[in-house]
């Protein structure tokens, strides 16, 4: 009776001693899962915070290049600018023109690329309705021609042709603002398309441009 008395207490102290291995198993297993979420959560609230202030300084520097002025920059006093609507070609006083009187019919400007002239008096209605005109002559290298397009083709309200005449190989005109670049790398494109697509120069704002003249 005794040895059996024995064995049953050593196998009780067995028991008892698995369960509380057990009970420690778990009670680690559940901080560690306490500290791990921990952990993530503090990740994701870090990087949502991250992402937040590089938006926040995303917008503060557009909101910046919106204001300040565009080194180089050609301007018009807008309301100079004929806005009457004819039938007849027009001689503008600046090549691109950057405003005046024009066709009825502007040219759809929705990210469209020109490889032809356009007519200057349906591009102009265009400029009234917040676009920003991207041109370039033959001294203009295929590569900044190219990058200006990509820049076009991501870009509602601008439009991009060629324009043989004009004096600088790369132009970029809005109603009543026009700059001249050397290169399509250079930051004042940016900030001109920043500033002057649906710009507080625009006459019409939120105008159409997309049916019109031109490419769908």
């Amino acid at each position: 009776m005794a040895s059996n008395k024995g064995s049953n207490a050593s196998r009780k102290a067995r028991i008892e001693e698995m369960r509380r291995a057990e009970q420690s198993r778990e009670r680690r297993n559940r901080l560690i899962a306490v500290v791990t979420s921990a952990v993530v959560v503090a990740g994701l609230v870090g990087f949502g915070s991250y992402l937040f202030m590089k938006e926040s300084d995303k917008k503060e520097e557009r909101v910046a290049q919106s204001k300040a002025p565009v080194t180089g920059e050609k301007s018009w006093d807008a309301k100079k600018l004929g806005r009457n609507h004819v039938t007849k070609e027009v001689s503008y006083p600046m090549t691109p023109p950057v405003g005046g009187d024009h066709n009825q019919v502007w040219m759809n400007c929705d990210r469209n690329v020109y490889k032809e002239e356009i007519p200057k008096v349906n591009a102009v209605h265009s400029l009234e309705h917040g676009a920003v005109w991207v041109t370039y002559n033959d001294k203009a290298s295929d590569a900044d021609v190219k990058k200006l397009t990509e820049k076009v083709g991501k870009t509602s309200y601008s439009l991009i042709s060629p324009v043989k005449d004009q004096a600088g190989a790369l132009m970029l005109s809005a109603w009543g603002k026009q700059l001249t670049v050397d290169s399509a790398s250079d930051k004042r494109v940016e900030q001109f398309f920043t500033k002057y697509v649906q710009g507080p120069q625009t006459p019409e704002p939120g105008a159409a441009c997309t049916g019109g003249m031109g490419t769908p």
